[in-house]
């Protein structure tokens, strides 16, 4: 495969697991840039799952929904046949299971990548594929120098994720390495997106994981605030840029690599902080239990700066999740007042 051509409005491109959070904001952005989508679901049967994206501006000419299942190798030939370009946002793994079990956690998402990635690759018609990875991918590493920068040539080390039994994170690594290595072995033309923890408006019908923990954070219970106590510090991102960084990074003809995408990157003490200040009618906690201390780290994020993208505040992210919350009846007008 060569270098891929510039894309333009107006071409077919796909997007898979289209029901997700990122990919339902994903192929609204695509829709609003004049794009064509073939997007995939597991069960075109569900309306919960898939009438939000029927709904959206510009659906009934240039949205085609397609069923696929990504552990059937195959399942993706005929639905990427035709497409310029391949947008890999799906995922059969979860941050947190009842019993974790490796097997269960990484084979899923590591056959799951490679099946649309084999899929992809016997398509004449594919010219490049975006694949969402996850910051989890570079930020986990038992030597960490503090004050350290990560960037695309960071990796989380897989014998760290083992041994505090970080298995989303372990399967976010692991996935991510063997896409590159088959696109290299296969002259694929690959380009990943790492994404911080993403904050949002969210459209499908059901909360995605991250607006759970954002509610929970609101609600300030202890059990509702695991992540922020597990993790003590995270890089914060809003779901319209990381949308867009798909879009950049498939638009630009020279897009080559890994690129990090994050806006600010705090202490989640911090974080309760800013977000008690500015939300006093809720209980947000300002002090978190840490599982592991973390060191203080930044993320380099000059690459998709670089095409052009322009990262929106954390208070605009978290504003914007309330105001979502609002609509969906989850808090009254008083409690969202800001």
């Amino acid at each position: 495969m060569g270098e891929a051509a510039q894309s333009s409005p107006g071409e077919l491109v796909c997007v898979t697991g289209a029901n997700g959070f990122l990919a339902s904001c994903l192929v609204k952005c695509l829709l609003e840039r004049g794009y064509y989508v073939r997007a995939t679901v597991r069960d075109l049967g569900n309306a919960d799952k898939v009438s939000h994206l029927l709904r959206l501006p510009g659906a009934s000419e240039r949205l085609e929904l397609r069923e696929a299942d990504l552990l059937t190798e195959g399942s993706f030939d005929d639905v990427v046949r035709g497409c310029r370009r391949v947008f890999h946002t799906a995922s059969p793994v979860t941050a947190f299971t009842v019993d974790p079990e490796v097997l269960e956690m990484i084979a899923p998402a590591v056959n799951g990548t490679l099946n649309v990635l084999k899929s992809c690759a016997k398509s004449p018609s594919v010219r490049r594929v975006v694949l969402t990875s996850s910051t989890s991918a570079i930020r986990f590493m038992p030597e960490m120098p503090s004050n350290s920068v990560l960037d695309d040539t960071s990796w989380s080390s897989e014998d760290f994720c083992r041994k505090y039994k970080m298995w989303y994170y372990l399967a976010k690594t692991v996935a991510e390495r063997k896409a590159w290595e088959f696109a290299e072995k296969n002259n694929l033309d690959l380009v990943t997106v790492l994404p911080s923890f993403v904050v949002g408006p969210v459209l499908p019908k059901n909360l995605s994981s991250t607006a759970l923990d954002v509610l929970g954070l609101l609600k300030g219970t202890v059990c509702d605030v695991k992540k922020f106590s597990i993790y003590p510090r995270m890089g914060y991102v809003h779901v319209e840029d990381v949308a867009l960084a798909h879009i950049l990074v498939m638009e630009a003809p020279g897009a080559r690599g890994r690129y990090i995408c994050s806006s600010t990157v705090m202490d989640n003490d911090k974080l309760g902080e800013l977000l008690a200040m500015r939300y006093p009618q809720f209980n947000v906690p300002t002090k978190f239990p840490e599982s592991y201390k973390s060191k203080y780290y930044t993320l380099d994020t000059s690459k998709l700066e670089k095409l052009g993208l322009k990262f929106r505040s954390v208070e605009d992210m978290f504003d914007d999740c309330l105001e979502n919350f609002y609509h969906r009846g989850l808090f009254s007008l008083t409690d969202t007042l800001y």
